[in-house]
């Protein structure tokens, strides 16, 4: 896959996938979708498969491709729309969203043949996984890298801060976690429920920490992503 599309490509995708996302969810009727953390999160990760990351959808299983983990996985319908767009799944089983017999659940199952990773759902296991990941690749001495996308509120998880020390430890310099700071989570605004200054926790956990303020610009990510690849 190019990784040197242009930010208006990349916007135009963002668009197309929160279209996608919209008639995901509304094809599931009463089955119901995740639709707040899903939006929040298009274009970080249109900006992930259009503009960054190593991937072939005529070849999903390449072995140097790079991986995306979806942790906070009930924001699934802009991983799936993602995939819809970049020819990892059709628009008819972009339409089976939730429905019976169907790869697309209400959270991510592996099915790498369609460019799904890992199962997640359970919140802060996917950030655990992916550091798993970004070790074994290590261990392997491979080179591609691992993106994951994790929520604000997920971040309350304890197993978020064991997973982040040990990739400090372990010096996973081959993952990338991106935290999408919607300040909400399910029963409330996150600084209500469990005020976190996660930017100067991350940073004291040994991560290098980039902020972007408007995480809906592509242009920012874009120059964020760069900065901490470097």
């Amino acid at each position: 896959m190019n990784t040197g599309n242009s930010i208006e490509l990349i916007r135009e995708k963002a668009a197309a996938m929160r279209r996608d996302c919209l008639e995901m969810g509304f094809a599931a009727g009463s089955h119901g979708a995740h639709f707040g953390p899903a939006l929040s999160s298009i274009e970080i990760i249109a900006s992930l498969y259009f503009g960054v990351m190593n991937h072939d959808p005529k070849n999903p299983c390449l072995p140097e491709r790079d991986r995306f983990v979806m942790s906070k996985g009930h924001a699934c319908l802009s991983y799936y729309a993602a995939l819809v767009e970049a020819g990892y799944l059709s628009r008819e089983e972009m339409y089976t969203f939730k429905g019976d017999n169907s790869i697309l659940s209400g959270h991510p199952s592996c099915h790498v043949e369609h460019g799904l990773e890992v199962a997640t759902g359970s919140l802060g296991n996917g950030f655990a996984i992916a550091c798993g990941m970004a070790k074994a690749a290590k261990i392997k001495q491979e080179t591609h890298k691992v993106y994951c996308v994790l929520g604000d509120g997920e971040c309350d998880e304890g197993v978020i801060w064991e997973a982040a020390m040990n990739a400090v430890k372990n010096k996973l310099d081959n993952m990338v976690a991106i935290i999408d700071r919607n300040s909400f989570q399910l029963a409330g605004k996150t600084h209500e429920i469990m005020d976190l200054d996660l930017a100067a926790i991350w940073q004291a956990f040994g991560w290098d920490v980039q902020v972007v303020t408007d995480g809906n610009d592509v242009e920012s990510l874009l120059s964020a992503l760069k900065a901490i690849l470097q």
